[in-house]
């Protein structure tokens, strides 16, 4: 009897520690089927890409430093990866889900994402990188909530409202895709979308009939948040609604000093979080308008989104005019300056307790310079392809991860140039050495005729300056080194530049690229290799046991390796519970 009940409070103590060990690190999971569904969002049947038979997709809603599996099971006819924008995947570009850390997801094949959201909090979004997808939708929103100690920088709103935005074309991903492989322009969009529904008809000869709209209901007298974000393929948007002030509050992770704006742009790739306060008179609802910016006005005035605000007392329907976008035809600073009033909030804490400008980004010296500029597509080879610095990336068919593993020779060159080539352009895989510990400026200098938006992978960035001409040394005198943003999607101006600084703590291979679809596909990225010498897992995870294999590697995939990881972990713990109370029941 005594051996009994000390196996008894043994065996407790084992199911305690277990189940604190999983409590201390909340598991989160989901199950996405991707798949085609035809929609007629503008009010031509179409195939889309839709998650779990939405479109678009599910909200992820977790906390800081949750670990979250999300097991893919990829039904469309053509390989896919999921990329989870902002997501900095700390010591684990395995998950990044893009070309140089993955291998594609075959067709009716799943894989599991499995991953930890370090130190993170704010508003993101993931989509399907591969093949011009995301064009066809397959995105949905990603919201990283902070942990309950830690206090969020305005009073608890009342409710969450998740925005998608973005320009549409009524051809399929696939039609877009050829276009772009013989040479063509994608031309004007069809539309703009709002939470993938088309406008509401506030213009008789402009909205055709039968349309289905946005309708956003909310109660009168309480202050939302509102999550935005551009998804669209090439085409930055205005976004304002009708009467009521967007009270800025976070980007892409980081906590802003609260402004007031009537309207703001939005690029494509980029997210914001507003407060809205329901303050108006009922008598109307309200329009929501997602607009187009840098175009001739006229000819794009059917590229506009419209959904509806309602107050849940609204006494009629919303009619007359969309409330005007900024008139700033001939004033092309005005832009530009609102982006710069955008800055980091350094007394909140964002997911640590520490306030955000602890970290006095202004006062780090630079180690490394890379000024990357682009110009219009031009032709290599005789194929119609986009650069950065001279160079347009090829994508190796054994991603650059992979190949680092298992020191496959030959899959790409750590020899991209610090400065723009000034020879004839190249296609190429050639990659950034980045210094471990390092801290970066990076010069995004575009050359090209329209609006670049730019991201990285794996990092939150500071965004000190912009401005229009060629960058110069001394544009350094015009940097803000003490609240510029922190984020991972800025944009750069046609004839502007634009400066970063980023610390390269985050060991793995990361993407730069632009977010304009279309140059994207057509070679405007590259990656950033940073190692850390000593190489260690506390540095960098290792490979996730469930990794396939590609190209040069190809023959070490077998198809018995495509598993749910979530599913297996989950059952583990599972297994170890049920043990664990078996033998309670036993000896008890």
């Amino acid at each position: 009897m005594a051996l009994s009940k000390v196996l008894f409070i043994f065996l407790i103590n084992i199911y305690l520690f277990l189940t604190f060990s999983y409590a201390a690190d909340p598991f989160v999971s989901y199950d996405f089927e991707v798949s085609y569904i035809t929609a007629s969002p503008l009010g031509i049947p179409q195939q889309v890409i839709a998650i779990n038979g939405k479109f678009p997709g599910p909200i992820i809603n977790v906390t800081t430093n949750n670990n979250v599996a999300v097991n893919v099971r990829n039904k469309l006819d053509e390989s896919l990866l999921i990329h989870w924008s902002g997501i900095q995947q700390r010591r684990g570009s395995w998950q990044d889900g893009v070309l140089g850390t993955n291998c594609p997801i075959p067709s009716k094949w799943n894989w599991t994402y499995n991953f930890q959201v370090k130190d993170q909090i704010g508003s993101f979004f993931y989509f399907p990188s591969l093949h011009l997808q995301r064009a066809a939708g397959g995105f949905g929103g990603f919201i990283i909530n902070n942990r309950a100690i830690i206090p969020i920088p305005f009073d608890t709103p009342y409710g969450d409202i998740v925005i998608f935005i973005g320009d549409w074309y009524t051809r399929n991903h696939t039609d877009l895709r050829k276009d772009l492989d013989d040479g063509k322009d994608l031309g004007m969009p069809d539309g703009v979308l709002i939470n993938g529904k088309g406008p509401y008809r506030y213009n008789d000869t402009l909205v055709p009939d039968g349309i289905d709209f946005e309708k956003i209901e909310v109660h009168p007298g309480k202050t939302y948040r509102i999550r935005v974000h551009n998804v669209g393929v090439s085409t930055s948007l205005n976004f304002r609604i009708q009467s009521h002030n967007l009270l800025l509050a976070e980007t892409e992770g980081s906590y802003t000093v609260q402004q007031n704006y009537t309207s703001l742009d939005i690029h494509v790739g980029q997210s914001y979080s507003f407060l809205l306060t329901t303050d108006q008179n009922a008598s109307t609802d309200y329009y929501i308008v997602a607009s187009a910016r840098f175009v001739n006005e006229s000819r794009w005035q059917r590229v506009t989104g419209v959904g509806i605000l309602h107050y849940t007392n609204s006494k009629g329907n919303a009619h007359g005019s969309l409330p005007p976008a900024p008139d700033d035809q001939y004033d092309k600073t005005y832009s530009m300056n609102q982006a710069r009033s955008i800055r980091w909030n350094v007394s909140a804490s964002g997911a640590r307790p520490n306030p955000q400008g602890s970290f006095r980004y202004g006062s780090i010296n630079v180690t490394e310079i890379y000024v990357l500029k682009n110009k219009p597509s031009e032709k290599i080879g005789g194929k119609r392809r986009a650069t950065l610095s001279g160079i347009s990336f090829v994508n190796p068919s054994t991603p650059i991860r992979l190949a680092d593993q298992f020191k496959v020779k030959g899959v790409y060159k750590l020899d991209f140039p610090t400065k723009p080539l000034t020879g004839p352009p190249r296609a190429e895989t050639s990659v950034i050495n980045g210094t471990y510990r390092g801290f970066m400026e990076i010069i995004l200098q575009n050359n090209d005729t329209k609006m670049h938006t730019y991201h990285l992978s794996g990092y939150a960035f500071f965004v000190v300056g912009m401005d229009y001409g060629d960058w110069s040394d001394n544009s350094r005198g015009t940097y803000n080194k003490w609240d510029g943003i922190a984020r991972s999607t800025t944009q750069v101006y046609p004839g502007a530049w634009t400066a970063i600084l980023v610390s390269l703590d985050n060991v793995g291979i990361w993407n730069i690229r632009t977010e304009n679809l279309d140059s994207w596909y057509l070679g405007q990225e590259t990656y950033i290799r940073v190692v850390n010498p000593e190489a260690t897992n506390k540095t960098e995870l290792p490979m996730p046991d469930n990794a396939l294999f590609c190209g040069a590697l190809d023959k070490m995939q077998k198809p018995q390796h495509i598993t749910s990881s979530a599913q297996s972990v989950k059952g583990k713990k599972f297994t170890w519970l049920m043990f664990v109370c078996a033998l309670i029941l036993i000896f008890h």
